[in-house]
């Protein structure tokens, strides 16, 4: 909440003080703000340049656009997401920042409604999912993602992931602004076609906690 801005900022101050005595690091995840006085929940004690300035590494949780309960659209829309990487440079260096990367999607049941839950879903399944509903997935050029929509048992459905040319997308804005990195959220989830992207285009400092 915004009125525990400041015992945030010393609650960092205490912590990242604390593992730089054992040799370890203070990484801390960050809302998608685009500007300083950005109102709301999520953003209002995110103080991009205080906090930059305390701990070693920031992550941007560029993702979460389209979300579970929220109207089909891109999880993390590349307009949307160099936005906040273009704003977070002025506050935070370089340097320390890595860019979210979703690893998943959400399949929407259509029409739309707030009550009615998205299913999340891998981005290989998605792949899958379109090939054996005989959909026709198409890229989105305008916000870099792929999406298809598909009929089943009398329900229409939108479904939003990532593939190689949304991820291409989202580490070639990381490069543009020469930040640290990059970093996923989640992992669990298979997506080979990521990782064989990954091979060719970045070098990999294992143990460093940055690409």
């Amino acid at each position: 909440p915004e009125q525990d801005r400041e015992r945030f900022l010393a609650f960092l101050g205490k912590a990242r003080d604390l593992l730089h005595a054992h040799g370890l690091v203070l990484h801390a995840a960050l809302a998608p703000k685009t500007r300083r006085d950005q109102p709301g929940l999520l953003y209002a004690a995110h103080d991009y340049a205080a906090i930059g300035a305390i701990v070693d590494s920031v992550l941007l949780m560029t993702y979460e656009w389209g979300y579970a309960y929220g109207a089909p659209m891109a999880v993390a829309p590349l307009p949307q997401v160099r936005e906040v990487a273009e704003y977070a440079v002025t506050e935070i260096p370089p340097w320390k920042l890595q860019l979210g990367i979703p690893n998943y999607g959400y399949d929407w049941p259509l029409p739309h409604a707030p009550h009615r839950r998205a299913r999340v879903v891998g981005n290989q399944e998605a792949v899958t999912l379109a090939s054996r509903v005989g959909a026709v997935i198409h890229y989105d050029e305008q916000a870099q993602a792929p999406t298809f929509r598909y009929h089943q048992d009398g329900q229409e459905h939108q479904v939003w992931f990532e593939d190689a040319r949304s991820i291409q997308a989202k580490l070639r804005l990381a490069q543009e602004l020469d930040l640290a990195g990059v970093g996923y959220w989640s992992l669990m989830r298979p997506f080979a076609q990521n990782w064989a992207l990954m091979s060719q285009l970045v070098r990999v400092r294992r143990g460093e906690g940055t690409l």
